[in-house]
């Protein structure tokens, strides 16, 4: 797993900065979880919403293995008021309209469960085409433990 953990990006009117930027398969989630967390914790993010934030990387990087070619690329980068993490990867491709308006069912595979479960616990979740084709999942959670 190849890291990268500096830069700057434009945002929304305040710009962003990379705190971690990596391509990932599935050996390499555990770690991922790992500097994650770590990264979280040194942004700022309280406990709990730091392991629920770890939680919503985990589903979905699991998606990208699981459902998108066995890979993907995570970017974590921090604003003045949120962490966000955005997972591309170069899949089938879809839309949020795969996520379940309603809890997943709990008894065995249900499709959309982990971005269900995203969206619940993060503050912001979006699904958009990715740039070299799959798709870009961004989620974010404030820093100020607001809700």
């Amino acid at each position: 797993m190849a890291l990268e953990t500096a830069g700057r990006v434009p945002g929304n009117g305040e710009g962003a900065d990379i705190l971690l930027r990596c391509p990932f398969g599935g050996s390499d989630i555990p770690r991922l979880r790992v500097l994650v967390e770590s990264h979280a914790a040194q942004a700022g993010l309280p406990e709990p919403r730091r392991g629920d934030f770890v939680v919503a990387v985990d589903a979905v990087a699991v998606n990208a293995v699981r459902h998108a070619g066995g890979s993907g690329v995570l970017v974590l980068a921090r604003t003045a008021r949120e962490l966000e993490c955005r997972v591309s990867d170069r899949g089938p491709g879809f839309t949020e309209d795969v996520i379940p308006e309603l809890a997943p069912g709990i008894g065995g595979a249900c499709p959309g469960r982990g971005l269900w479960l995203t969206r619940l616990i993060t503050d912001r979740l979006t699904v958009a085409p990715g740039p070299a084709g799959g798709s870009t999942v961004t989620f974010a959670m404030r820093l100020d433990d607001g809700r």
